[in-house]
């Protein structure tokens, strides 16, 4: 089982879409957090250690994580997916564009969002 982590910076929009639309995916578990004080599920050492995987959503998220919790990241994979604070929770572009630059990463099989997914 992989171990998916999705960042942004409240946990409020893009990586709560990211964790909901790939919860269901075979081989996978996932976790979304956020790297800002005041964010709904904030990032905690023990999320970084139990990530196989992190996906950020800017290149300052990743600076940040870098910079936070580096004793914690050794051997972490860290991908910056690029997706700028545009999009609400569930936005189907949202959804669009994490299926497109997530799907690589994902484990055989579970490269595109089933259909029921993509509904709003």
């Amino acid at each position: 089982m992989q171990r998916i982590l999705f960042l942004c910076s409240l946990n409020r929009w893009r990586s709560p879409t990211a964790e909901q639309i790939f919860a269901e995916y075979p081989g996978i578990e996932c976790v979304s957090a956020g790297l800002n004080h005041g964010a709904d599920n904030p990032l905690t050492p023990e999320l970084v250690e139990w990530a196989d995987l992190i996906f950020v959503m800017e290149r300052q998220h990743k600076t940040k994580l870098s910079t936070e919790f580096s004793p914690w990241l050794r051997d972490k994979r860290v991908v910056c997916l690029n997706i700028p604070d545009n999009y609400r929770f569930m936005d189907p572009a949202l959804i669009k564009l994490l299926q497109a630059k997530v799907g690589s990463f994902l484990p055989q099989n579970s490269s595109s969002i089933p259909e029921s997914r993509l509904k709003t």
